[in-house]
Formats: C-alpha cells, sequence, structure tokens
C-alpha cells in the first residue's frame, strides 16, 4: 500500500504564524521556529510555510527568516509568498527551501515561473490553485491578493499543469479554509481528474477520518492541514499537533 503524505500549512505574516477562516480574520497562532520543532519532533511527512503577506505588501520575501526556518526543519520544506523574479526562487532554493509555491506570480509574471520550471526541475515548483465562490455562488480562481481570471477551474489546471509547467498542484477550496466542516469530495475529485501531477488538497479537515477518506477515497497524492494542525479542536485554543500516522493510513 501507498503511503500518502499529510502535512501542516502553515500562514506567516512577516511576523508570526496566524491562521486565517476563509482567507478573513486572521488570529495570532505563535512562534513558527517553536512550531517547527514540534512538528520535527511528530515527524511530519513535510512542511508549507506561506507568507500571506508579501505580496499584499508588494515585498520580497524575508530570506534571512526563511533561512532560520528551514535550517530547523527536518522534513522536505515548501515555502510560498512574495516571489516575483527567477533570482528569488534560486535564493530560496540555495537556502534550503525544496519547493517553491507560486499563486500570485502565476498571474503577474507567468513566465518567471515557466522560466522557474525549467531551470530548477518541475518537481520543485507547486502551483496554487485558491478556488472560492463568487456573490452569485459561482466558483471561480481566486487568490488572496485578488486577482483571479476567466479561466474556469478545468481550463487552469491545465494551464498550469502543460503551459506553465508545475510539477505539483496545492488545491484550497476557499469556502472551506479554516472552517472544520470536512472536504469537497466531488470538488477535488474534479481537480484531480483533470490533471497527471500531484494534488495536495488543503480547506476543511476536521478530524483523522476526514484526512484518511480524502486521501483514500479521492485519489488526493497529499493532504495538506491548517486548523488541525494548530488548534486544539475547533473553537478552542492553540495547539501545535499532528494526527498519528496509524489514524490516517488505509486499512
Amino acid at each position: 500500500m501507498v503511503l500518502k503524505r499529510v502535512m501542516p500549512c502553515l500562514l506567516f505574516n512577516g511576523r508570526g504564524l496566524v491562521k486565517t477562516v476563509k482567507f478573513k480574520n486572521p488570529t495570532y497562532i505563535g512562534d513558527p521556529i517553536n512550531a517547527i520543532k514540534i512538528y520535527n519532533e511528530k515527524e511530519v511527512d513535510e512542511l508549507i510555510l506561506l507568507d500571506i503577506n508579501a505580496s499584499k505588501e508588494k515585498r520580497k520575501p524575508y530570506f534571512e527568516k526563511i533561512k532560520e526556518f528551514a535550517s530547523e526543519c527536518f522534513m522536505p520544506f515548501t515555502y510560498g509568498g512574495g516571489v516575483t523574479t527567477i533570482n528569488d526562487f534560486k535564493t530560496l532554493f540555495s537556502i534550503g527551501v525544496e519547493k517553491v509555491a507560486v499563486n500570485t506570480l502565476l498571474f503577474t509574471k507567468p513566465n518567471i515561473v515557466k522560466e522557474a520550471v525549467n531551470k530548477f526541475g518541475a518537481q520543485a515548483i507547486v502551483g496554487v490553485v485558491d478556488l472560492k465562490s463568487n456573490l452569485f455562488s459561482k466558483k471561480q480562481i481566486h487568490n488572496q491578493v485578488g486577482y483571479s481570471t476567466k479561466m474556469n477551474l478545468k481550463e487552469y489546471l491545465y494551464y498550469l499543469e502543460n503551459e506553465i509547467g508545475v510539477g505539483e498542484i496545492l488545491f484550497q477550496n476557499v469556502d472551506m479554509e479554516g472552517t472544520w466542516s470536512g472536504y469537497n469530495h466531488n470538488l477535488i475529485k474534479e481537480v484531480i481528474n483533470n490533471v497527471k501531477v500531484p494534488v495536495i488538497v488543503l480547506g476543511g479537515a476536521n478530524n483523522a477520518s476526514d484526512i484518511k477518506k480524502v486521501l483514500y477515497e479521492t485519489g488526493a497524492s497529499a493532504a495538506a492541514i491548517g486548523s488541525m494542525a494548530v488548534y486544539q479542536k475547533k473553537d478552542m485554543g492553540v495547539l501545535i499537533r499532528f494526527p498519528k500516522r496509524e489514524a490516517i493510513i488505509a486499512e
């Protein structure tokens, strides 16, 4: 049996860790280094850290802090946020980042992402797809900075995989993000059925059973968790935690 990957997805605001609900109302969680040390002890598969303010503030990644995070991280480390040039990719890889996740750059300078794929390899570039409902309840590609596209989900996935060449997709259902209301399996299956690259799903996990089901019933390659990784339970206090491996392995 193939073991599926499960990983925390941490949101960084440039100062500390925060958690949002549907991309709104960031709540302070704590220090990234402390969280990383705990995840090391829990032997998680990978770690994703996204700077949610870098692109909004039109600033570079905080390379020195990211270097510090990477040096503490004993598992593969994916970083995203504020990357705008090919040199930014080069710097991140040189300081210990294994994969770079891109979102806003796909809208503003897609050729830079394509160049990064050619230079560093598709396996090192993760395309982030944020899907949310608009005012008319129609699903739309729409990121935290406010960029969107006229392409529908299927078209955008094709674009990322075949025209840009990303080696992995991080798919986030914004309507479920931070809600603890479970994964939308039908939507996730739609994503997986339209790409050949691995898909990491994010948004809605409530418990280990949710993670187990989404991994082994939809064909997702991996599951990233946000609230579950930083809170005790819904509406309870902060606790850096991670589900035990035996709770999320298919029988």
